[in-house]
Parts: C-alpha cells; structure tokens; sequence
C-alpha cells in the first residue's frame, strides 16, 4: 500500500472545475482525496490514519495540474513512412498521382505486412512512449495496416501487451480492418466486409475494446458499414466510425442510427449532422492537425452549442500526422477552431474518457485513476501559447514516469 501527498498545487484544472492553492491524495492507483490544501483532512478513513504519516510528500512548486490527457484517435501500428508522400501533397499532386507514385495506403500495408513483428513492436513502443512522456496517459489505438485476419489480430495481441509494460499509457484498442480494401480482395469489396464481420468475435477475444469502419469515398459504404458495425457490437465491441472525412456520405446518420460510441473527423458536417448527434447522444471525435492539413476544418463550436460531448484525438498515422503531444493539439484546437482552452482541455480529457467508455478517468475526483500531470506552466492559459507546453512530471495510476 503507498500513500502520497501532492500539495503546494498553484492551480489545479480538475475537468469539473479550478482550484487554486490545491493537494491531492493518491491511495494506490486512485484518488483519495482532492481539494484546497488548507482543506486537507487529518485522517482519511481507510487510507491515512494522520496525514503526517504518507509514504510520499511531492511539493510541485505552485505549477499547474490537470488530469491525464486522453487521445482519443490514433493509427499507431505501422511500419515505413510516407515523407516523400507528404511532400507531393505539398506540391499540391492529386490523389492519382500519389498512388501512382506508389503512395497512399496501400504502401504502408505493403511495408507493414514485410515488417518483422520484433521490429514492428519496437516502433509502436517508442510512439506510445512518447504519448505517455507528453502527458498523454491514455490512448486510443487503432489496428489497419496489415489487413488480414491473423495480421490484425496480432496487431490487436501486440496493443494489449505492451500496455502492460513500464512507461506506457492505458490503451484503449480498436479494430480497424475496415480501413480500406486490401489489393488480394481486388473487385470483391462484399466478400471482405464479410471476413471483416466474421473476425470481431475474433478480435474481442484478442483484446479489442472498439470496432471501427472509414465510411467514405474509396473506402466503405454505409451498408457496409453497418454489416462490419453491428457484427462488432453482436460480441461486445464498442461501435466507431470514420465520418465525413472527404464526403458526406450518411456516415453521421448511421452513427445516429447504431449509437455510436463515437463519430470522428467530421470535415464535412452539416448543421443536420450536428442536430443528430446532440439529439442521440453520439460524441464527436475532431482532430485538428489533420483538419488542418485538410484545410477543412469541423464547426466544433457549434457542435458544443448543441450540446454535442466533444474529445480531441491527434489522428496519429503515417500519412498524415506524426503528432503525440496531446498538448499541441490542444494549442491546434484552440488556434484552428475557435474553441476556449477550457472545452479544449475537457475535449482532451473527461471528452476522451467519454469516448472511451471509461468513467475511471479524464477527471481528478475520489475514486478515479490518479492518471496525473504537472505542467511547465501556473495557468491553462499556457496551452494556448505554448504550441507544445511540455509536462514535468507525469503519474499513471499515482506511480510516477518521469
């Protein structure tokens, strides 16, 4: 049993609300008490007989806390890179030309399926060891870039272990093989959105937590969608979609429909859009970086108007994004959307812990993960100046990493 003491807290950002001159003490891995320090109790029934007594006294200097932040969209398991890709898109070529050139997709699937799995894992280990050094202590990963059974599932055993070792964050693993069509399932789409279905059952044996499907153009219908979606939800599998990337294409209809856990990118989003998530339920998942690279940006602000739960993911993947420092993209969306530090940073937790199906996080109250951070910084208001305001110190589950 550890007990330990974070006090002399110049600001603590709770995810309900702001306390200055704040303690907080972490029993275990959870939260025992949390408030003003001259608040402090003497005796924590179950936990401290006299507080004089704690195994640890942490004194963090007036700096500012928060909750440990949630990314909740990534693709991190993937071998290879697309630079020159990126450098092409750049330049302003098409689609065509990419994938002529032998980008796109495709070519991390060809790169990822010749990868030895040893060097594979070592990949996703140094990216999710990154995402925790950043203050980011949970992530949502997804599969997608091997695109067959046994490489999927093994790629959902790979999350799973690893979030079992030393500095990594929780991780919340979702099934993405409908990503797009591999080339060996040229001209027979339906047959894979059958094998995909047939493999959730699969997959949640496995370890997956979620089911996902890009629901767009080049990618899959909203029929097909809904085969993969329902066969997913039948073995317990949280429902997902990519919506609205490129065209809107009934993709937020369909979530409405499911109740998805949640409905992500959303470039393309309709004031109906908007209207249906708010009337059932359905949280909006926004990235700002690839927003931003799209030049397509959400209308996340009147999403919040309509009372619609919003999260913040970095949207992580080889041919986009490399961002892990949920900090910066908290700084993105402030800066791209329009949107106060305040619903940025309850985007990046109690919103992420929403998507998530985990009520254990995303706030510091009683009873909930001490998945803490201490920023370099007294007030919110450094995310919004800092592009990248860095943590001092990081716990996941009250054991600090750093």
């Amino acid at each position: 049993m550890t007990v330990r003491l974070l006090t002399n807290i110049g600001r603590l950002w709770t995810g309900n609300d702001v306390c200055s001159n704040a303690a907080i003490l972490v029993h275990n891995d959870r939260i025992a008490w949390v408030g003003r320090a001259a608040d402090l109790p003497q005796s924590v029934p179950g936990v401290v007989d006299d507080i004089v007594d704690v195994d640890h006294v942490e004194n963090l200097g007036g700096s500012l806390v928060t909750p440990g932040l949630i990314d909740a969209h990534t693709h991190p398991v993937y071998a290879g890179n697309r630079y020159a890709e990126l450098a092409m898109r750049s330049g302003g070529s098409t689609v065509s030309a990419i994938t002529a050139a032998g980008g796109g997709i495709g070519s991390t699937v060809t790169v990822t399926r010749g990868t030895d799995p040893w060097t594979l894992c070592n990949g996703v280990r140094e990216r999710l060891r990154d995402w925790l050094l950043g203050g980011t202590t949970t992530v949502e990963a997804k599969t997608g870039y091997h695109l067959t059974r046994d490489g999927e599932l093994a790629d959902v055993r790979l999350l799973r272990e690893l979030e079992k070792e030393p500095m990594m964050p929780r991780v919340h693993v979702t099934f993405l093989a409908a990503h797009v069509v591999p080339p060996e399932y040229f001209g027979r789409q339906r047959d894979y959105v059958e094998a995909v279905g047939s493999w959730c059952a699969d997959a949640a044996a496995a370890g997956a937590d979620s089911v996902d499907v890009y629901c767009d153009e080049g990618h899959f219908t909203t029929d097909e969608a809904r085969w993969v979606l329902a066969s997913g939800r039948n073995v317990g599998l949280l429902p997902r979609i990519h919506a609205g990337a490129h065209k809107r294409r009934g993709a937020v209809q369909l979530a409405a429909e499911l109740g998805c856990a949640s409905a992500d990118l959303l470039y393309n989003t309709s004031d109906e859009d908007i209207a249906l998530l708010g009337r059932y339920g359905v949280p909006a998942v926004v990235c700002p970086g690839t927003a931003l690279q799209q030049g397509n940006l959400p209308p996340v602000r009147r999403m919040l108007a309509q009372g619609v739960t919003v999260a913040l993911g970095s949207d992580h993947n080889p041919g986009h994004c490399g961002i892990t420092s949920m900090s910066l993209v908290i700084s993105l969306a402030v800066a791209a959307f329009g949107i106060s530090v305040g619903d940025a940073l309850r985007a990046a937790t109690l919103g992420g812990a929403t998507v998530l199906g985990a009520p254990d996080r995303g706030v510091l109250a009683p009873g909930r993960l001490a998945d803490i951070v201490q920023w370099d910084a007294d007030h919110e208001g450094a995310f919004a100046w800092g592009f990248g305001l860095k943590p001092r110190r990081v716990w996941r589950g009250g054991t600090p990493v750093q």
